[in-house]
Order: C-alpha cells, then sequence, then structure tokens
C-alpha cells in the first residue's frame, strides 16, 4: 500500500512538474523553449549521481560484511545510474544539436559524460566475465569503489577546467542566479521528483531482490 501511494505521488508531482515546466516557467532569452530541457537535463544527471554513490555504498557494505544482497543492490544501483546517465546524455545531446548545430561535437562535457558511461559499461562487461560468484561481487565492489572515484572529477571538475560551450544556466560567478526565479522553482520542483523516482526504483529493486533472496534460501533449505 505505501508503495502504491508512492508511486500516485510521483506521478501527480512530475505531472506537475511538466505543467510547471510549460505553462508556468517562462522561456530563457536566447533559448526560447528549448530553455525548458534543462528542467529535465539537470536532474536527470544528479538522480545518475545519487545512484552511483548509493552504487558504491552498498560495495563498501558487500567488502565489509559479504552479504549477497548488498553486491545485487550494488549492480542494480549501478544500472540505475547509467539509464539516467543515458537519458541526461540524451537531452543534451538534444540541446546540442539546437544551439551548437550538431548532437556531438566532444566538447568537455560531453566528453566527460561520455568517459563515465564507458566506466560502469566497463562495471557490467566485468561482472558477466566472472562465473564464480564470490569472486565477481568482490571484483565488482572494488570496480565500483573506484568508479565511483571518478565520478566528481567527470561530471563536476574537468568540464569546468577546459572552455566549453556548455552552458551553467544555475550559477555564475560573475553574476549569481542566471535562471528565472520561475523557472528555477519548477527546476527544484523536478530536481526533488526525479530523486523520488530513483528512490522509488531502488525500493522496488531491493524488495525484489530481497524476496528473491527469500525463496533461493527456502530452495536451499528444501
Amino acid at each position: 500500500m505505501r508503495m502504491l501511494i508512492m508511486k500516485y505521488i510521483l506521478g501527480l508531482w512530475m505531472i506537475l512538474v511538466l505543467l510547471g515546466a510549460f505553462l508556468y516557467a517562462p522561456s530563457a532569452m536566447g533559448l526560447g523553449h528549448l530553455s525548458r530541457i534543462i528542467i529535465f537535463h539537470v536532474p536527470l544527471a544528479w538522480a545518475g549521481v545519487l545512484a552511483y554513490l548509493v552504487s558504491m555504498i552498498h560495495s563498501i557494505s558487500y567488502l565489509r560484511k559479504g552479504l549477497y544482497t548488498s553486491d545485487q543492490k550494488a549492480a542494480v544501483n549501478a544500472e540505475i545510474g547509467l539509464i539516467f546517465t543515458v537519458l541526461a546524455t540524451i537531452t543534451g545531446a538534444i540541446f546540442a544539436r539546437y544551439t551548437w548545430g550538431m548532437y556531438w561535437n566532444w566538447d568537455p562535457r560531453q566528453t566527460s559524460i561520455f568517459v563515465l558511461l564507458l566506466i560502469y559499461c566497463a562495471y557490467f562487461v566485468l561482472r558477466s566475465a566472472v562465473e564464480e560468484d564470490d569472486k565477481r561481487a568482490r571484483l565488482a565492489s572494488v570496480f565500483s569503489i573506484f568508479a565511483f572515484i571518478s565520478v566528481p572529477f567527470l561530471v563536476f571538475i574537468i568540464p569546468r577546467v577546459y572552455a566549453t560551450l556548455h552552458p551553467d544556466p544555475i550559477i555564475s560567478v560573475e553574476s549569481g542566479f542566471q535562471m528565472d526565479p520561475k523557472m528555477f522553482q519548477v527546476f527544484l520542483a523536478s530536481l526533488v521528483g526525479f530523486t523520488g523516482i530513483y528512490a522509488w526504483i531502488a525500493n522496488l529493486s531491493s524488495r525484489y531482490l530481497l524476496l528473491k533472496s527469500k525463496l533461493e534460501g527456502d530452495i536451499d533449505n528444501v
């Protein structure tokens, strides 16, 4: 029942975000309606980073306690993070197409996100390449920890070290907040909404893994 209520609340919240994005928030000067993609692009990237963080936490938990479910939760959260990152990359490419004239031009932010995708794809390649459960879990956990160490550099630091065409629509050192207050309100609502969507998906996955673990335990005991 609680999950059902959460689903309806999230659905209503995201409907309000969509309405706010297109009916309440004004478009940015010079970008027109294209600026509304920022309301979804940045929260998608944030949800991906959050999922990678939780994946690392579960990986550390596995190395400390050796629980099978911790390894599975780490893998599930890495997968969720990869999905959100791909969606963020797609929305960013759409923005690039109509501002820079092409979907992909190896801008520092596009390059860094591509490297991040490769790292987490390699995580799943590693998992599929090792057949022994314990060995796979240990190697994947270590890889997950080192993979997340790269996340702050690839998402927040490296793209800001090099010159980039990518706009920073929220904060600027020279002029402070750049986003219209109404758009910023909707942006924050979207950030909360996508965080909630991530939490809901992760919770569903955790419940499934718990049920699966219990069923496998019952089979083992027969």
